[in-house]
């Protein structure tokens, strides 16, 4: 069965609502899927849809912690 874009945003939404301070990753989101990633070759596009969650966020507590800029993951 095959992993739909609403799947990845689903468990980024349930993962940040669970614990806002997790750092959210394509292996934690492939294990809260019940999936794992063969070939990889999905995971520049798992990774492009990850960066358009807006809840990807990186946890307020480790914003700033390198030159001042708050940063998003993965752009």
């Amino acid at each position: 069965m095959e992993i739909r874009d609403s799947d990845i945003r689903a468990a980024v939404d349930w993962m940040r609502a669970s614990d806002p301070e997790t750092i959210i990753t394509p292996g934690k989101i492939y294990r809260a899927l019940g999936k794992r990633a063969d070939c990889g070759s999905c995971l520049p596009l798992f990774m492009d849809i990850m960066a358009g969650c807006g809840s990807l966020q990186v946890p307020a507590a480790l914003q700033n912690l390198k030159g001042g800029q708050a940063r998003r993951i993965l752009r």
